[in-house]
């Protein structure tokens, strides 16, 4: 089957300042309340979570994530972290409607993958954006 897939990373450097999981990791912590939870609720570990939010803050000018160490709430999103998130949001389904409009031209062109012999029909193309959380 062939697919288009559009992963949205913002990048400084090397590093993915914000990416689908970041985006999903931060929207877990304005739901859950911190960073522990949010990790849960990922499936991801704490230390990992830890690392991405440390790597997100280092990377914008303003903290996305504000920490309070002892309170019933942990880690909360800064308005600036509200307002990323947002536009990221806006990004990624602007960029899923042009591949969507472009990518089918690309798509239709394809070779069949009934020719490698999977039995996969040549009409079966599809048009995703990847929402992997790692």
């Amino acid at each position: 089957m062939a697919r288009l897939r559009i992963k949205t990373q913002l990048l400084v450097g090397e590093t993915i300042a914000l990416g689908p999981g970041k985006a999903e990791l931060l929207e877990a912590i304005g739901r859950e309340g911190s960073i522990s939870a949010a990790a849960r609720a990922m499936g991801l570990s704490y230390r990992r979570a830890w690392l991405m939010i440390d790597a997100t803050n280092r990377a914008f000018a303003e903290p996305l994530v504000a920490l309070h160490p002892g309170a019933r709430i942990g880690a909360t999103l800064t308005e600036e972290g509200r307002a990323v998130v947002t536009a990221y949001r806006a990004l990624e389904a602007a960029l899923a409607e042009t591949g969507e409009r472009h990518g089918r031209a690309i798509l239709d062109r394809l070779r069949a993958a009934t020719e490698g012999g999977d039995g996969t029909n040549a009409t079966d193309t599809s048009i995703a954006s990847d929402v992997s959380t790692r």
